[in-house]
C-alpha cells in the first residue's frame, strides 16, 4: 500500500475516494525508562528509550491506518498527517489520511 503525505501520487490517477482513515497508538511511560531518560537529558545526548517508544508508537499507528484503509477498499492513503501528543504521562501518536484507489 502506498502511504504518502502528498495529495496525489505522481504517475498514478486517483479513481475513487473511500474516506478519512485514522490510526492511533497510546503507549504508557515506564518509570525506570523515565529515570534513565532524565539522566540522559541532564548530561546531554539522545534518549534512546524515548526514541524507541516513539518509533514503536508511530509504527503501530501507521499499521492501524493501513489496515483501516484496506478495510474500506483503498489501495493507497494520501494526505497523511502525523501528530504527537503527551496525555497523562502517556505518548499518543495519531496519523490520518484519505484512503483512495489508484489506477
Amino acid at each position: 500500500m502506498i502511504v504518502t503525505t502528498t495529495p496525489t501520487v505522481e504517475g498514478r490517477t486517483i479513481t475513487a475516494y473511500h474516506g478519512v482513515v485514522v490510526g492511533e497508538a497510546i503507549l504508557g511511560a515506564n518509570v525506570f525508562r523515565d529515570i534513565f531518560a532524565g539522566i540522559t537529558d541532564i548530561i546531554g545526548g539522545r534518549s534512546g528509550a524515548y526514541e524507541a517508544s516513539l518509533r514503536e508508537a508511530r509504527e503501530t499507528a501507521f499499521s492501524e491506518l493501513e489496515e483501516h484503509g484496506r478495510a474500506i477498499g483503498g489501495n493507497a492513503i494520501v494526505g497523511v498527517d502525523i501528530d504527537y501528543e503527551v496525555v497523562n504521562n502517556m505518548l499518543m501518536v495519531s496519523v490520518s489520511g484519505t484512503a483512495v484507489t489508484l489506477s
